[in-house]
């Protein structure tokens, strides 16, 4: 496959993993992880049963990888069916729980129904912010990390210390940094980002 696979759609990636290139299908996982890992662990599931949808989820794919007719919505497909496999694992622990042979304590603590959702507003925010991240990988390396050092540290740094780390005078920041946000908003509108 030519190119950074970064920047590759994923129904190229898609067909390149139809085409049994491991390396698209590596950059696939990798652009999804942290989506379809997040959707379980916001429905309230520990880290093992958040691991498990994510195996479930990316083994599904593979076996149903030829009968994907639309590989350009593949971002949906996946995020389906991680809420369906969320929303198994769920139901089964509710199953498990309700055939418990506890004591009468116990059985009125599991006989409250557990009305935890996933929001539709949470999971749009996680959709958001993996479009984000994704059209953030699509930008040029400067340009990428000035970003990241504005948007995505714990702390922000100072002008002076991203100057410094960019290699240029800190009066260049800002309309560099206008430039930058200026491109990632035209990559995310090439992937179909609507918001303001």
């Amino acid at each position: 496959m030519s190119g950074d696979l970064r920047e590759q759609t994923d129904e190229q990636l898609l067909l390149a993993c139809r085409r049994g290139e491991e390396a698209a299908w590596e950059a696939l996982v990798r652009r999804y992880q942290r989506l379809i890992y997040a959707i379980p662990r916001r429905a309230g599931l520990d880290e093992d049963a958040a691991s498990e949808v994510f195996q479930e989820v990316f083994t599904t794919l593979l076996e149903h990888i030829e009968g994907i007719e639309q590989p350009s919505r593949l971002h949906a497909w996946l995020v389906t069916t991680a809420r369906r496999k969320t929303w198994r694992i769920i139901s089964r622990g509710k199953a498990t729980r309700s055939f418990g042979g506890g004591d009468d304590a116990e059985d009125k603590m599991y006989a409250v129904a557990d009305e935890r959702v996933l929001p539709d507003e949470a999971l749009f925010q996680l959709e958001q912010q993996h479009l984000v991240r994704a059209a953030l990988g699509e930008l040029e390396e400067r340009c990428r990390k000035l970003l990241t050092m504005l948007f995505y540290g714990s702390e922000q740094p100072s002008y002076t210390e991203i100057a410094a780390a960019l290699g240029t005078s800190e009066g260049s920041i800002g309309p560099t940094r206008a430039r930058c946000l200026r491109k990632l908003l035209d990559v995310l509108k090439k992937h179909g980002f609507d918001g303001p």
